[in-house]
Parts: structure tokens; sequence; C-alpha cells
């Protein structure tokens, strides 16, 4: 008999752009490839896209049975697809696998009980087997397969030996499944998930990559990959996304590194190649992510610490992985001209908001310029986290939280289902006002540091009064209402941070900008601008400081922090603006702000300086283009402020200092 089988492997498009199916293309090569009669299957296209879940039922609604492949992003609308589907036919054969799939799958099965067979860790020989028994599944038989039979007991069979030769299972690239998905949507532009190897070495509790792949590292061979990279370029696939825990981890990392850059070179694809960069970072890690930026393959380079704090690296089992690794790479990356980016995530079990704000200086002191993003911490079911008496022993309270994977322009459609994650607002270590106050410390050292409004003051602060970062953003955080602006942004991100404590959104939504979910830092910065209140916050922030610098007696620096305030209000990319302008100053600002971006030694000269703003080169007329290509696009790369030049003043400058407006 003919089987007709469904597969739906759902993602978020953006930017005109979706995610080829990866997971389950990889079932569907494998049955291809392996079945007893694989002429009975007749597979029906992927779902590999949000799209209305009535679409998504038209698609399966004749198949006998659909594999769904399942994440955070997609747990819970692939749960009503699956729920109808069954409503419409009973016959259907449900299997769900994927990482959002319990461990432990009873209740996850008895409160979905249309839901046939739940799958276990790697998915290709299971579902294979569920394919050759059918019609009459025997799924008791079939390791790493769960399910409630008809007597109302659930089955959870014992877990399969992962596959040790990744060889075994057909490249979905090579075979030719994924061409004719490709063919049937040419209006697309796809982005690629790859993966080199499988397994992860380290067992983060916050993780379910180590936890899934008991830690052995398994590798695909290296001709059948630079065969995939090949089948990239051909299909003209500019992104693709490394599904590897840590890429850099092998000594054939760097190899393979040098053989995409060396096919970019010689067809312009793939134009980019995102990679998780290895934990313990070492000599090949650097190597490899160097022959990727030095190729414009990388967009900047991952070094995430998660926590700087000791004893909460210890509770989350990162304990094995050397920090004075990672500072050494920022040093070196940055004298290498190479962006960097880090991530701290906020309430991880023993954090308090003590030591994540000194981890947050720390990261910055040590040359962190581009980009700390601040995660909050979401749990994910099959981690060791997961675990209530994990929870439990650690006192974090979570809440029900809107899932939103950036960027996200608003809801996909009328018929769609909205993901919920499990968002922790406190623990013991971090109580409610605490975490609270993390979280405002996290955003407005992004809207003030790393959305660039006011680094080359606070840089120069630092470097010539030894003021902390931290004492800086703090002093901002704490100002009274003699600062009205800089008082209104702080009460206002507090009033978000408690809102996210009740299960509000991660992210303020904004039908005029785009019509998109932001980062919150960056809403401010839109705000800002859009009101016409950038110059109100470069006069009260230049009055704040002269006040610090003077308590700590720090007078002689006043001069210079004021002109690179009004530098920095010069600098940053604004709409409507046409002109270029020339910014006289006393020191040396821009090139004290350049020797620090680059791990210099850096000294501030007092000498006349002449520094040309380029504003000519970078005009935006169009307000939504510049939320689009400044603030949006500018996030991974920090290019927030027009391009200059600084000379020395040779002779008297006729232009008026710039005035702060």
């Amino acid at each position: 008999m003919r089987v007709k089988v469904g597969l739906v492997q759902i993602n978020h498009s953006f930017h005109g752009q979706s995610f080829l199916p990866y997971s389950v293309a990889l079932l569907q090569a494998y049955v291809e490839q392996f079945a007893h009669q694989p002429e009975r299957f007749d597979f029906i296209l992927p779902i590999y896209k949000r799209l209305p879940v009535a679409q998504i039922l038209e698609a399966l609604v004749d198949a006998d049975i659909v594999g769904f492949s399942t994440y955070a992003w997609n747990g819970r609308i692939s749960i009503e697809v699956a729920r109808r589907l069954k409503d419409r036919n009973p016959n259907v054969v449900v299997v769900f696998g994927g990482p959002h799939v319990p461990d432990d799958a009873e209740s996850f099965l008895r409160s979905n009980p249309f839901i046939d067979v739940a799958v276990h860790n790697e998915g290709e020989r299971v579902f294979l087997a569920l394919l050759d028994q059918y019609p009459a599944i025997e799924a008791a038989s079939v390791e790493s397969a769960s399910f409630v039979g008809k007597d109302g007991c659930y089955h959870g069979g014992a877990k399969a030996r992962r596959i040790s030769d990744l060889d075994q299972v057909p490249s979905p690239f090579l075979s030719g499944v994924l061409d004719r998905l490709i063919a049937a949507h040419p209006e697309e532009s796809w982005i690629g998930l790859w993966e080199t190897n499988r397994g992860c070495p380290f067992a983060c509790t916050f993780c379910d990559w180590g936890s899934a792949t008991a830690s052995k590292v398994h590798t695909f061979a290296l001709d059948r990959l630079q065969a995939e990279i090949d089948w990239f370029s051909r299909h003209q696939v500019e992104f693709i996304y490394c599904c590897d825990a840590n890429f850099g981890i092998l000594k054939r990392d760097v190899e393979i590194a040098r053989y995409v850059a060396a096919k970019k070179r010689s067809t312009g694809y793939p134009n980019a190649l995102s990679v998780q960069n290895t934990k313990n970072a070492t000599e090949r890690a650097y190597q490899t992510q160097k022959v990727l930026a030095d190729a414009g393959l990388s967009k900047g380079v991952a070094l995430s610490m998660q926590s700087l704090e000791s004893e909460t690296l210890i509770n989350i089992k990162r304990g094995n992985i050397s920090l004075n690794t990672y500072f050494e790479l920022q040093r070196r990356f940055n004298r290498g001209g190479i962006d960097t980016y880090s991530d701290l995530i906020l309430g991880l079990p023993g954090e308090t908001y003590e030591s994540f704000a000194e981890g947050a200086d720390r990261l910055i002191a040590s040359g962190q310029h581009t980009r700390i993003r601040f995660n909050n911490l979401s749990i994910l079911p099959n981690s060791e986290m997961g675990s209530s008496a994990y929870r439990d022993r650690y006192g974090m309270t979570t809440v029900k939280s809107k899932l939103i994977v950036l960027p996200r322009y608003g809801r996909e459609s009328e018929d769609d289902v909205e993901e919920i994650q499990d968002l922790v607002v406190s623990t013991s270590a971090m109580p409610l006002c605490d975490w609270q106050r993390a979280r405002v410390f996290g955003w407005m050292t992004s809207l003030l540091h790393f959305d660039r409004l006011t680094q080359i003051p606070l840089i120069v602060a630092n470097q010539t009064s030894g003021i902390s970062y931290r004492r800086m953003i703090e002093e901002v955080m704490d100002v009274d209402r003699s600062y009205p602006l800089l008082a209104g942004v702080r009460d206002w991100l507090w009033a978000e941070a408690a809102a996210i404590q009740r299960g509000g959104s991660e992210y303020p939504f904004s039908e005029d900008w785009l019509g998109m979910y932001w980062p919150t830092d960056e809403y401010v910065f839109i705000t800002l601008t859009t009101e016409g209140q950038l110059g109100e916050l470069y006069r009260e922030m230049a009055d704040l400081f002269t006040k610090l610098l003077m308590s700590h007696g720090a007078s002689s620096s006043i001069p210079a922090v004021q002109e690179a305030f009004t530098l920095n209000q010069a600098l940053i990319k604004q709409p409507f603006v046409y002109d270029d302008i020339l910014v006289p100053t006393e020191h040396d600002i821009m090139g004290l702000y350049y020797a620090v971006l680059k791990g210099e030694v850096a000294e501030l000269r007092r000498q006349a300086m002449i520094t040309r703003v380029e504003r000519s080169k970078a005009v935006y007329s169009d307000l939504q283009v510049w939320c689009r290509e400044v603030v949006w696009w500018s996030k991974q790369k920090g290019s927030y402020l027009y391009e200059s030049n600084s000379r020395e003043a040779g002779v008297a400058c006729s232009s008026a200092p710039l005035e702060m407006r």
C-alpha cells in the first residue's frame, strides 16, 4: 500500500528569508535510503515556516503519518496543528520529536492525546522503524519511542544508542531531498541549517544540548561536508547557520572554515557562516574565527560567558570553562580588528545583582565594546534546570511569557498560535526587586554604551578618571528629578522590567517602526530620536558627568569628557541629516577612543584637533530606512556612528564648536 507522509518543521521567516527544514529532511533522506520498501512512501513537501494553521492543515489532511520536529519556537503551533489534524483525519498517525519533547513524556502525551508517538534524541532510525511497521505500528518494539497504549498505560521505551557513524545518515542536501522543496518555491531566499558534527562535551544546566547527546562528539566526513558547501554555493544560499554546539573544538574545523572561505571567494556564496564558538576557547578557536572573519563570513565572534560569578558557574556546570582564555581571546580579536560579542544570562542560580553588574563591568573593561547581549533566562524542558528539584534548590521563580524570536514582525496571521516560555524572574540570590534592577542595568548599559549613544564619553571618563563603567551606568540609573529626561527613561525601563515579571512581553512592539518587536534599548533609542530628545539627553548626561567627576576628585577630566559628549552627539547616525560637520576639540578624543577599541595602550593627548564627521556618506531621508539600517542592522556590528577623520589643527579653526542641540 502507498503511504502518504507529512513532515513539519516550522520556523520563523524574516527579511524575506526562510530556513531550510534540515531536521525533517534528514528523516526523509534516511527513510528513502534505508526503508525496506522505500517506494511505498510518498512524501508531501515539508511545512517549513509559520503559516495560518488552516493552510497547514490543508497540506496535511490526507496524510497517513505526520512527523513534527519541535522546539521552543514552534511547540505550541505544532500541537495545535496536530490537534486539528486528528479531528479532521482520526486515522492519521502523529509523531512528535525534537528537543521540545520531554524526556519523560507521560504528562506531555496524556495532555495531548492526539499525539500517537513521542520520539527522543536522534530521530532518523526511530522514524524509519515506525514507517516500516505502518500500518501495524508496534511502538513498544521501537527504542526511543514513547506512547500511551490503548490500555491507558504509558510506555516509555529504552533510549537508543546514538549514531556513532554519522555517515550512515544520508545528506538531505546531496540526496536531492531539499532540491524538490527549492524547485517548488522559487520565490524563497533560503537560510541553510548545517551540521559538521553532533555532540557536546559540556553539561550546562540551562541547556539541553549536552544532556541530549551524552557528551561525545561524532563527526560527518570531511568530503561530505565540502560537497554540502558546494551545494549551498550552487543554490546561492547566502546565510548558513551551523548547528554544531562547539565549532572550533576539532582540529579539522580550521580546514572546514578555509574551504567555506575559498568557496565564497570563488563563487560569492555563502555570504555568511554563523557558528557557536567552542566553550574552552583555544588557539584553534582563534584561528577558525580569524579565517571566517578575514573572509567576511563572520558577523562577529561569540564569546559567551553567561556569567562571571564563580559560584554561579559551578551551579550551572560551567566551572570547567576557562574565563581567562575568553579574556585573552577578547584581546587578540580586538588587536586584529575582529568584532566580538558576549552573552550574560540574567537570573542564573547564585547570581546576585552585585555579581551581575560587576561581571558586565569586567567584560567592558576587558575590551568588550561591541555588544553584551543581556539575555533573560528561559527554562528548556530537557535541561537539568527544567527539573523542579533544581529550581527549588535555587529558589527560581518563573512566569509564562510570550516567546518572541527576533526579528519578529507582529503576529504572523490571525490563525496563528503564540509560543510560550518559562521565564525566570527571580531567584533566592536575586529577589524580584534585584532582578528588576539588573534588567534595567542591562538595558541602560546597552543603550548608552553598546548602542553608542554615549560610548565615547564613557570610555574617555573611564580612561582619564578611573571611574568604572558600572559606576557610571548606575549614576544614570539613580538620577533624581532634576534630570527629567534621564529619570523618565529610567522609570519607563523599571516599569517594563516589572511588566515582564507579571508575564508581559520581553520586547516592546511598534506598528510605526517597521511593524516589529524591538529590543528594549533600541526602542528607547528610536523614541528619543523621533521625539527630538537626543539633544536633551546629551545636555543632561554632560551635566551629570560633570558632577560625578567632581565628586570623584577628577575635575581635570571634565573638559575632555565634555568634548567627548559633543563628538558623540555629532557622530551618532540620525535621520534627515545631510551635511558634513567639523568638530574642533582641545584633546585627541578619537585617538584615545580608537586605541581603546583596538585594545591598545591608550593615553589622552592634549592636542587641538579637528574631526570631520562625514554625514553625507550615510544619509537617511526615510525614518523606516534609518530604523532598519542603523538601529536594527547595526546591532551586531555596532556601526551606529558616522565615518569620521581627525587631524591636528595646524591653524586656528574658524568653525565654532558644535553646540549640543
